[in-house]
This record gives structure tokens, sequence and C-alpha cells, in this order.
């Protein structure tokens, strides 16, 4: 049984989502992290499952808002294209707009090691929301809570287009040196809740480049995005994405939202 308390600190979540649950539990349990429901010797209602549901909610909801608006885009760029929206770093970054971590039930070890603030945490715990709204309605109503809260994301890929330096630079490699570059992780620095990764990037186990970020594959990104630009430069190359990363915002071929 949900307190009056809490239901008022979940009545401010559900105005930031611009959704009413009829099912407040559901809500709760979304929140709910299995540290908490471990501690307090409670029935099994920690997110996890829901995690795994919201997963493939989001992962339909943006497949299919990609498949109508990018009409004239392959399955593999579709496939890039949806990767660079839904993972870790953005659902983190989405979480914490939506201040999750603020509504979170976590156990006192998680607590003390800053769960709140762990990206995949958060980023698990979004899906969970998600999955939450599905289940208290349909996917039609999870539908424009999903676009709402990607919309800046969104904005961002129409203005500049979307990234995958790690797969652009292993087509590089493959053709030019006939071999796949090798990611090591040097480094790991900070607490857990903030912790910063620092990747360098071998070719023929020579080290050609560094990067960093707060999570491993935003690190193997960056320091692709260096090697990619290096490589290129020394080739006399202006513009080493070409047309295949042309700003999406002036294409003719995308369908408004």
């Amino acid at each position: 049984m949900l307190t009056e308390a809490r239901k008022e600190q979940l009545a401010t979540l559900e105005r930031a989502l611009g959704y009413r649950f009829q099912c407040l539990e559901l809500l709760n349990q979304a929140l709910t992290h299995k540290s908490y429901v471990h501690e307090h010797r409670e029935p099994d209602q920690h997110n996890e499952r829901l995690e795994f549901l919201g997963d493939a909610v989001l992962g339909l909801v943006i497949s299919n808002h990609c498949y109508g608006r990018f009409v004239h885009l392959q399955e593999g760029e579709l496939s890039k294209l949806r990767a660079s929206l839904v993972n870790d770093v953005k659902l983190a970054r989405i979480a914490r707009r939506l201040d999750l971590g603020a509504f979170l039930l976590v156990g006192r070890g998680e607590e003390q090691t800053g769960g709140r603030a762990k990206a995949s945490l958060l980023a698990g715990t979004f899906e969970a929301v998600l999955a939450a709204i599905y289940l208290d309605s349909s996917l039609e109503e999870a539908h424009p809570v999903v676009l709402r809260c990607l919309q800046g994301d969104m904005d961002t890929v129409l203005r500049e287009g979307y990234k995958d330096y790690k797969s652009e630079l292993q087509e590089y490699t493959q053709e030019k040196f006939g071999c796949v570059p090798t990611y090591i992780i040097v480094r790991e620095r900070g607490p857990d809740h903030d912790k910063v990764f620092e990747v360098e990037i071998a070719i023929r186990r020579q080290v050609r480049g560094f990067g960093s970020g707060k999570s491993k594959k935003e690190a193997e990104q960056e320091a692709a995005r260096r090697v990619l630009a290096a490589l290129h430069e020394s080739e006399g190359l202006t513009d080493p994405r070409r047309e295949t990363w042309r700003s999406l915002n002036n294409d003719p071929n995308i369908h408004p939202a």
C-alpha cells in the first residue's frame, strides 16, 4: 500500500512524464531496485522484469518512428540511427532530466555507492517506467511519452546526422589495412556513479588514438572519431563523413513527425 507521501511524490513524476497512471503501484514498482526489495524482505516486486519489457517497448516505438520518418534509409542505416538514439548513455541522460534518481527506492548499500546516479541503473529504470506505462494502458499511449522524452536527441540527429564512428572505422580499416581495430580500456577513474573510461585504439598492434567518455561505448566512439579524423586528414580529405553523414534536417525525403 502506497503512503500518501509516496503518492504525492509519484504525482510529480507523472506530471513530468505527461502521463497519469490508473495503477500507481506499477509506477512504484518501476522505481524499485532489487536492492531495496532484498533489504526489506518484501515480495519480489522490483523492476528488473519491467526493464526487459520496457527495452522492447522503446525499441518498437523508435523503430516504427524512424521507419516512417526516414523513408530513404535502408535497413543498415536505420539500425545505426536507432542505436544512436537508444543506448545507456542517452537513456541515462533522459532519466536525469526526469530526475528519476530522486524517485528511486534503493537499498542502503546501493545508496552508499551512489546508485541513484549510475548510468546503467538510471537507463534501466527509464525502460521500466516505459513498461509500466505500456502495461497500465497500451502501446499507443506509451508512444507519445517515448517521443517526447527523446525529442531533444531526435532534434540533434536531424541537425547533425547520425554517427557511428566505430562501424565507419572498421569499414575503413578492413578496406585499407585488411584488419579491424582493437579497443583497449587503459584506465577507469572517478567514483562508480560518475566514472570516466579511457580507451586506446590499436590498428595492426600499433596504438593510433585515444578517447574518453562516461561509458565504455562512449569512450570507444570518441576514440574512433579521433582516429578517423586523423586518417582522413592524412589523405587530404576535408570531410571524412562525406554525404553519408549529411544533415538530415535538409533532406526532402524525411517525412514530418
